[in-house]
């Protein structure tokens, strides 16, 4: 049989319509226990996420556990990108067993989650294996999660793999919500983010630009 190709998107594929994100837990004493990803690193990724969601106007929840008795507040690089939106607090590790979460959830309507967070092996597993349960797409950013090690941080993302959810990074999620440099109303804001947060490859776009003003369109 054979197939004809047509210039359109593959449906497995994000925009920023069509989601939900979860942003999980970045608080400063879950980071302290992190060894699977440098808290730098950890970090930038957060505020890549943070930043591409808020640009995009992509609906997206910020939830911390114990914020005022235990873990502290969000990481800064996030909540700047969302001034003003109030964090969803919990006592439950799982933030799918929350109900003001879940509510705000069905309030947006979305049925394609996507998810980052700390620590990947018990906050961000917990609502990936709950979502798929109830139908949900799921999708986690993987290098803007961590866990205790490496070890665990690689073995909840096979877990959740093996079960249905989408594995992407953080500066690939930026792309595919941009997906073409044609769409000129949001270039300079996703060249700005990868500048900013974009490591080597944001690099390679500030030197472009300053030597040869080049342009990817």
């Amino acid at each position: 049989m054979s197939l004809t190709a047509t210039p359109t998107p593959g449906a497995k594929l994000l925009n920023p319509q069509d989601h939900t994100l979860l942003m999980i837990d970045f608080q400063s004493q879950m980071a302290f226990a992190t060894h699977s990803i440098e808290a730098v690193t950890l970090r930038n990724n957060a505020a890549l996420v943070a930043n591409a969601a808020a640009g995009f106007g992509v609906s997206t929840v910020l939830t911390t556990v114990a914020e005022k008795s235990f873990s502290g507040p969000m990481f800064d690089e996030i909540t700047a990108a969302f001034p003003g939106q109030a964090m969803l607090d919990r006592t439950s590790m799982n933030t799918w067993e929350d109900a003001a979460v879940i509510r705000r959830i069905n309030e947006i309507g979305k049925s394609r989650i996507v998810l980052s967070g700390l620590w990947t092996g018990v906050c961000i597993v917990g609502p990936a294996l709950s979502a798929l349960d109830q139908g949900f797409e799921v999708y986690v950013i993987a290098d803007a999660c961590g866990d205790v090690s490496a070890e665990a941080h690689d073995r909840a993302m096979d877990r959740m793999v093996q079960a249905g959810a989408q594995p992407m990074t953080a500066l690939q999620y930026l792309l595919e919500l941009q997906r073409d440099w044609a769409r000129t109303d949001s270039y300079e804001m996703t060249t700005g983010i990868a500048r900013r947060f974009g490591g080597a490859y944001g690099l390679g776009i500030a030197y472009a630009k300053t030597m040869f003003n080049a342009h990817e369109a």
